[in-house]
């Protein structure tokens, strides 16, 4: 039996307006990704996989088309709804790991949460220890970004996107600011947290070595998915 679906987008489009100029990026996008499901999703630059992303993690509205997550009408959902939603069921990993300087490996993961909250807690402080753990920095959680290394700030971006034990993780170029030998790591990390917490992935990469990697690939051009 297949996984049952948690995000599902159908005639998704978006176009952007700039005056009287109208440029097209998506141009019906349909799309199911399901639970604990790993996708790669490939494409050059300019085919619309970053205005995908960010439309899927409701940064961003659709122009038109069908956008449902967990059952939730997410076109028809106010920006105070779609803010509560993302909080709470989806994660972000980007290729640069945006830690803030200031703030120590266990600050910056448990930072979104804190914010949604509105305060630390005791139990956000010991989830966020947990995950740093998971990702194999337990003797780095007092340590500052510029102390770790570049493989190691994106594991903490990991940690980070996973502090609401999202259904989903989005992740644009998770590997593309790192090395090889690196890159690997984050993967074979990423892995790990699809097989123990069945977390959903949604990959964007050029790199056909971390495709490979991806039990699905999504190939996304001119706007229009050509396989899925």
């Amino acid at each position: 039996m297949s996984a049952a679906p948690i995000l599902e987008v159908s005639g998704l489009t978006k176009t952007f307006r700039d005056g009287a100029t109208e440029t097209p990026v998506l141009k019906g996008i349909d799309l199911v990704i399901s639970k604990g499901e790993m996708a790669a999703l490939l494409g050059p630059s300019g085919s619309g996989k970053s205005t995908l992303l960010t439309i899927l993690g409701t940064l961003m509205r659709a122009s038109g088309g069908r956008h449902e997550m967990l059952g939730v009408d997410l076109m028809q959902a106010s920006d105070a709804q779609r803010t509560k939603f993302r909080s709470r069921h989806i994660g972000f990993v980007f290729q640069f790991h945006h830690l803030l300087p200031d703030l120590s490996a266990l600050e910056n993961v448990m930072m979104p949460a804190a914010c949604t909250l509105g305060r630390e807690t005791r139990a956000l402080r010991e989830r966020a220890a947990e995950l740093l753990d998971a990702v194999g920095l337990a003797d780095r959680r007092d340590y500052r970004p510029s102390a770790l290394s570049g493989g190691q700030r994106q594991r903490v971006a990991v940690a980070r996107a996973l502090i609401a034990n999202p259904d989903l993780v989005l992740a644009d170029e998770p590997t593309g600011n790192l090395d090889r030998q690196s890159a690997d790591q984050v993967m074979e990390l990423l892995h790990e947290i699809n097989r123990t917490m069945c977390t959903s992935f949604l990959i964007s990469t050029h790199d056909e070595h971390i495709a490979r990697q991806c039990p699905r690939r999504i190939e996304l051009l001119d706007g229009r998915i050509l396989r899925s």
